[in-house]
């Protein structure tokens, strides 16, 4: 078997974003393997599209989609999205469990999320739903 990214022919210069198709939004592409940490029973899901996108829309129910279309739903996860609950109780910060309310409290929560990344402590490629860092989803508490 080939692999497709050895050979110079092969076009790798694959769009990081693709559009929802219960939104219409453009979304980044998100891995198979994050996808796989959050979806509930992973051994029964078999991926159907090639690459993977991660909607952040809160009022789309739609979490992860497919460039063939398919949806993954939140209600198909075993993992509350943050970025998609209102409740003070929704993660921020999914590899150290800082909550909203945690953040609002205590606003130097952030501190320690930022001096564990930067000591390579986190694990956001997987923890974090999106498959990136969280540190852009603490805002400015408010006062």
């Amino acid at each position: 078997m080939s692999d497709c990214c050895s050979s110079p022919s092969c076009d790798t210069n694959h769009p990081k974003k693709h559009h929802c198709p219960v939104n219409g939004r453009e979304y980044s592409e998100v891995s198979v393997r994050t996808i796989s940490h959050h979806v509930k029973d992973a051994w029964t899901w078999q991926p159907s599209g090639v690459r993977y996108f991660f909607c952040d829309d809160p009022a789309c129910d739609v979490v992860y989609f497919g460039d063939d279309g398919s949806t993954i739903l939140k209600s198909q996860l075993r993992t509350l999205v943050g970025i998609k609950e209102s409740s003070d109780t929704s993660l921020l910060c999914y590899c150290f469990g800082v909550t909203k309310a945690d953040f609002a409290v205590n606003p130097v929560a952030k501190d320690f999320v930022v001096a564990q990344t930067k000591a390579g402590q986190c694990s956001c490629d997987t923890s974090n739903p999106s498959g990136r860092c969280c540190l852009k989803d603490f805002q400015k508490p408010e006062s």
